[in-house]
């Protein structure tokens, strides 16, 4: 529950005038509770609760007083945390992130998923003297036509250590038994730990949304009470979707106790409205996580089904798009075999997870900008977004990855991995660990900032990335360019080569207003060559039309050993990555068709004896 303080009421407001004011935005609260010159309002979803702050604080009038509405935060617990909204959704990362800078050193800045038309971010300082002064001076920040509003949200951290814990009847304390403890804001929060707090995400079908919420959301309130944790229902993101995200955060043990339960209420709801299909888990996962949950030729997985008697599918690597980068795991069996793996799953995601973070920490220094937004890990940011325009400037819908506030509208594109069939794809058949390589063309005066002194820049950049990336030697005495050979899946390359676009970027061999636009190559086999044209250069056209990105397929090209010959991509990054994987998925076609014809081959001799 997220509990929010009104403020500044007159003696006559009674809670029926407040459920009115709130229900005329169309924000009906599950609970008021009533004070003198005061009220707390508890809402089940963060969302609306943002939605109440704005549409109310300093607009609604009761009984001829304007009152105020914010995040109910306790004094103590007031440290270093605090949350900017109606942020412009043009505003770029490095605007921001310089704004955010001018009071103190930022540890963290998270983006908050809401459907407002401004964006919302939550903002971790170094000390609390710093956020205070943030809030002081960015309170009222104007840009352009936008004014900032900047709130106090709940820092856990700031509890006193040696606070007396309640204790509950039965002389036990919440803390002596390890359990969550109720935060101010009404959310149960899972006992302060060192672990990096991992989420899990899920899909459920719509139709059960409403049962899992409950009468008067007494249904989900219940489930945060007995597993203490905090879920968040994102009912009103993709409208029309027949499926929507659920968010919990706890402990390990306190998401599958929440998942568990979530899963009774949805098969006690299947059975009572007789539908026929089976109840399934569906996980969502970002994507540079999932190659490690599916192990090295499938066995993490494998070993998974064989344990947990379920079978696990997970969804094409080509479904991804810039605004949703998480894959989606579904788990088929019996409820009890769904729930160990879910166990084991999140046990795998977390790990890696954990190692992104720390190795986050420990290259942050060497490779400048360096932050989770940059690898890309529960947000759909990236440290540099050049403006784009997708086919006729086409503005898709925000998908539900997150509303992103850093994105120019401009620079929405209608899928990094184009809009292939939304197909699943089992563990045995993962295509994300296939080895590529990608030729990029650097600035020659480039090669030394991106090299750093004594290679240690390119190293950290191939670890960071998982890819191996070598600068091959010039070509000439007087070339402007220089050629950058990245190997690795396409989560490296990803990576990779985002982070060299951004390091020229930061180093000034583009200027603030100009786009970083690259060439690069790759090779494909020239039985495929024809094909990435099409008849009479339909499918090139298209993918140019398509990705903004310019494709040419040089004629005349003579085969290398290996038969291949090389496709020129020049763009922007975005551009760029989504040329390279509708060519990769041409490629595979072109193959799977050429193992068919040869498994046709091999078998026809056989029946015609």
């Amino acid at each position: 529950m997220n509990k929010l303080y009104v403020g500044n009421l007159s003696p006559l407001v009674t809670i029926e005038d407040l459920q009115n004011a709130f229900g005329d935005k169309d924000l009906t609260a599950d609970h008021v509770l009533l004070k003198c010159g005061y009220a707390f309002v508890d809402y089940p979803d963060l969302n609306w609760a943002i939605k109440a702050i704005e549409a109310l604080s300093g607009k609604a009038e009761l009984h001829g007083k304007v009152i105020e509405v914010d995040y109910c935060v306790p004094k103590k617990l007031r440290s270093r945390k605090i949350q900017i909204r109606n942020i412009p959704p043009h505003l770029q990362w490095e605007v921001l992130d310089g704004l955010l800078a001018q009071y103190g050193t930022v540890e963290n800045v998270e983006q908050v998923n809401t459907d407002t038309e401004t964006a919302v971010v939550n903002v971790t300082y170094s000390t609390k003297e710093e956020a205070k002064e943030a809030i002081e001076k960015l309170t009222g920040h104007q840009f352009e036509d936008y004014s900032f509003k900047v709130s106090y949200i709940v820092d856990m951290d700031a509890a006193p250590p040696d606070q007396a814990p309640r204790t509950r009847r039965g002389g036990r304390s919440s803390r002596d038994q390890g359990a969550g403890q109720a935060g101010p804001s009404g959310e149960y929060c899972p006992p302060r730990t060192r672990q990096h707090d991992f989420p899990l995400r899920m899909l459920v079908p719509t139709q059960f949304v409403g049962a899992i919420i409950g009468k008067e959301g007494l249904t989900i309130k219940n489930v945060t009470k007995q597993t203490q944790s905090k879920v968040d229902i994102h009912r009103k993101e993709n409208a029309g979707a027949a499926e929507k995200p659920i968010t919990i955060h706890s402990t390990p043990e306190g998401c599958s106790s929440a998942c568990r339960m979530i899963l009774d209420i949805m098969q006690k709801e299947a059975h009572e409205t007789n539908t026929t299909e089976d109840i399934s888990l569906k996980i969502l996962a970002h994507n540079s996580l999932v190659g490690r949950l599916i192990g090295k030729e499938g066995r993490n997985l494998k070993k998974i089904e064989e344990e947990t008697g379920t079978k696990i599918t997970i969804s094409s690597l080509q479904d991804l798009t810039i605004y949703n980068p998480e894959r989606t795991i579904t788990v088929k069996g019996s409820l009890e075999g769904i729930c160990r793996a879910e166990k084991e799953i999140l046990k795998k995601l977390r790990e890696a997870y954990e190692n992104d973070v720390a190795a986050v920490n420990q290259q942050a220094n060497l490779i400048p900008g360096l932050n989770l937004s940059a690898l890309g890990i529960f947000s759909s940011g990236m440290p540099m977004l050049p403006p784009c325009a997708g086919p006729r400037g086409a503005v898709p819908p925000v998908a539900p990855g997150g509303y992103n506030p850093f994105l120019n509208y401009s620079s929405h594109l209608s899928g990094l991995y184009g809009v292939p069939p939304a197909s699943a794809i089992t563990h045995h058949h993962s295509q994300a660990q296939e080895q590529e390589v990608v030729f990029l063309f650097i600035p020659t005066q480039a090669v030394g900032a991106l090299i750093g002194k004594k290679g240690q820049h390119i190293k950290q950049l191939a670890h960071f990335a998982g890819a191996s990336i070598k600068i091959a030697p010039p070509e000439s005495q007087n070339c402007t360019e220089r050629k950058v050979i990245i190997t690795g899946p396409p989560e490296a390359q990803f990576k990779a080569q985002g982070q060299i676009y951004t390091k020229l970027k930061e180093e000034k061999f583009f200027s603030a207003k100009e786009e970083v636009k690259l060439e690069t190559h790759i090779k494909v086999p020239s039985t495929a060559a024809g094909r990435v044209i099409g008849k009479g250069g339909k499918t090139v056209n298209e993918l140019q039309n398509l990705t903004s990105a310019e494709v040419i397929v040089p004629r005349d090209q003579t085969p290398d050993e290996n038969d291949e010959v090389f496709v020129k991509i020049n763009g922007h990054f975005f551009a760029n990555q989504t040329a390279q994987r509708k060519i990769r998925e041409i490629i595979q076609q072109v193959k799977q068709q050429e193992q068919k014809h040869q498994q046709c081959a091999a078998v026809s001799p056989h029946h015609s004896k």
